[in-house]
């Protein structure tokens, strides 16, 4: 009796349900219209002669089946589901009863309406009744592949596809189990098969750009995403893919087209979004578009300021921005920085005379300048050596410039970095003739020098 009363009361409902159907069906359409004038004879005959038995019996086996496959067949997941879910309480009592199809709708049911465990449980029950049926098989894959269990998954596809071998379905789980498991080869062979039957399955066309590049081919990677780029859903994420192949083969300006392409999209999963921006800020630093970079930077600041290092960038780029000589000091060519460099030795003494004897480039890592200054009060050879690799200036670097100094008989030195200079370096130079300038008075300097230049220019004309 225990079992019995919510049985009982679960048929009642399930009996009030049908006869609301029906009155609705009834007001709105006619019954069994399909909205064409037509009436679905059969459908208003399973329902009325369905609302009778029950009625008269709420146990009874047949109306019940009925009522549950047409629930099935027409997809209604959640009726299903509750008739189902009584045909299993009563029929291990009916000897009559399809125990197979029961279990096997049943667990379909649960599985369309998310519910696992109901699902594993009546379709291996199906399954226990029969291994060779292709909806069990390929089922149960889904759901092993749901939980995330590939290896089970792809043993169940695989019986699946004995079955039904060209089955797209089976095909592009396969597929997708495979690329899981980083089997790129069987993933790939899987889906393009897959594709072929359903070209429009724009995941799975994704997914084997991902097998193409996960596999080193990555020309026919670039096709695919570039393909995919306009695509509403897998668009941003294609984008992204595209984008990053470019600027890793050095393409900037296709890679910088690509992430634009995919930030036009209205529709962004957040992660994609910030890492879109981050990477076309970096393209845009690399080219010294400085303002574009900034933008973005800090549009991913405001959605996640602690994305990367993007704090620290907009730091540092934002007084490089404001500053176009430090700028060119830290960035630009070489030419460029031996010429900023010139002006700062040439304008660093005011009222002096100076005339640069030798300048000399260390890659792109620093440059010396020689230079004689005469001044009203002393005339020397200066040796200025400005190092524009940011970071902390060691020892070894200043016993390398004091050697040069004494090369070059030159009786001072100055230091100047966009850094800073260690302790140790600090006190290399306290009893020598050496001036160290930081990043701070580098700043001013940088500041300053073309107004300096400016004025000093007519002077020379004098």
């Amino acid at each position: 009796m225990g079992g019995f009363i919510p049985i009982l009361a679960a048929v009642v409902v399930l009996i009030l349900g049908v006869f609301i159907a029906i009155t609705i069906m009834g007001r709105s359409k006619g019954i069994g219209d399909d909205g064409s004038g037509k009436k679905s004879k059969g459908r208003d005959a399973i329902l009325k002669d369905v609302n009778k038995r029950l009625a008269q019996n709420p146990h009874d086996l047949q109306a019940l089946t009925a009522l549950g496959n047409l629930y099935y067949k027409e997809e209604a997941w959640d009726d299903a589901y509750k008739t189902y879910e009584i045909l299993m309480e009563i029929a291990p009592g009916h000897q009559d009863a399809n125990l197979f199809e029961i279990n096997l709708h049943y667990g379909i049911s649960a599985l369309k309406k998310g519910l696992q465990n109901e699902a594993y449980k009546g379709l291996s029950a199906a399954r226990a009744l029969k291994q060779d049926n292709f909806e069990v098989n390929f089922n149960l894959g889904v759901l092993e592949f749901q939980k995330k269990s590939y290896e089970k998954a792809i043993q169940l596809l695989q019986q699946a596809r004995t079955q039904d071998p060209e089955n797209p379905a089976a095909l592009r789980y396969l597929g997708h189990a495979f690329f899981k498991l980083k089997k790129y080869r069987e993933a790939m062979n899987f889906i393009r098969k897959a594709i072929e039957i359903a070209p429009d399955d724009k995941e799975s066309l994704y997914t084997l750009a991902e097998c193409y590049y996960d596999a080193n081919q990555v020309d026919q990677a670039l096709k695919i995403f570039s393909h995919l780029r306009p695509d509403p859903v897998m668009g941003p994420k294609a984008s992204l893919f595209a984008g990053t192949i470019n600027m890793n083969q050095h393409q900037e300006e296709k890679a910088i087209l690509d992430f634009e392409i995919g930030l036009k999209h209205q529709s962004i999963k957040p992660d994609v979004l910030l890492e879109l921006k981050y990477r076309l800020a970096t393209l845009f630093l690399k080219r010294q578009e400085i303002g574009k970079a900034l933008v973005h930077l800090k549009d991913i600041q405001s959605i996640n300021a602690s994305y990367k290092d993007v704090n620290i960038l907009i730091g540092k780029y934002q007084e490089l921005n404001a500053n176009k000589n430090l700028q060119i000091f830290l960035m630009a060519p070489s030419a460029d920085f031996v010429a900023l460099c010139r002006k700062v030795v040439m304008s660093f003494y005011t009222k002096a005379k100076t005339k640069i004897t030798n300048i000399a480039v260390n890659k792109n890592e620093w440059a010396d300048i020689l230079a004689d200054v005469d001044t009203s009060k002393w005339s020397d050879t200066v040796m200025f050596r400005f190092i524009r690799t940011p970071g902390s200036i060691g020892e070894l670097i200043m016993r390398d410039f004091h050697s040069h100094l004494k090369d070059a008989k030159a009786g001072k030195g100055i230091c100047i970095t966009v850094g800073t200079f260690s302790d140790e370096a600090k006190r290399f130079t306290e009893a020598r003739l050496i001036d160290l300038i930081e990043k701070d008075r580098l700043s001013a300097i940088l500041n300053n020098v073309d107004a300096k230049a400016a004025a000093a220019a007519p002077a020379k004309k004098k």
